[in-house]
């Protein structure tokens, strides 16, 4: 099987980063959440100042690289209740069906032990079943759903999944 690199994104990267998003979000996800929806999340979540911020923050941005060229990111971070959340795990469509969606769980499960944490949850539209079962498969499962206002009369239709450090793997 073909290895995923991964080094830590640093401010130098954000442009990159950015642009990776832009990519995978609009190859991806207007099939899933529209367009328009796209459109409205991708700046507030993938600004320049947002990334920076967070990176600042201590939340922990990874590219992950095959043969040199970026294909995929995650971030991920340590709540003050100790657990750690999985914030963004994205691969372009391009490199799907290769294992490098277990490899980018895999890494993020890695970082969660490194950060001392009991488990690791994160949120995933209900309808993008590919990530869903990928993430059972990694021993992930539903905790909740959740449906979030977030303006403009969008709304993030989620699972909560969580997986806990003690289970296998």
């Amino acid at each position: 099987m073909s290895q995923l690199q991964f080094r830590r994104a640093a401010e130098t990267d954000i442009l990159q980063l950015r642009q990776l998003a832009e990519r995978i979000w609009r190859d991806y996800y207007p099939a899933i959440i529209g367009q328009a929806q796209v459109d409205y999340m991708l700046p507030r979540m993938y600004s320049e100042e947002v990334i920076r911020r967070e990176i600042a923050g201590g939340i922990i941005w990874e590219l992950a690289e095959f043969e040199n060229a970026p294909v995929a990111f995650l971030s991920i971070g340590l709540e003050p209740s100790g657990r750690a959340k999985l914030h963004k795990l994205y691969l372009e469509t391009s490199a799907h069906g290769r294992g490098f969606g277990q490899q980018l769980i895999t890494r993020a499960i890695d970082l969660t032990r490194e950060l001392g944490a009991p488990d690791i949850w994160l949120q995933v539209n209900k309808q993008n079943t590919r990530a869903i079962r990928a993430y059972e498969r990694a021993g992930f499962h539903l905790e909740r759903e959740a449906v979030v206002d977030i303006g403009n009369g969008f709304v993030m239709d989620d699972f909560i999944m969580v997986r806990n450090m003690e289970c296998g793997a």
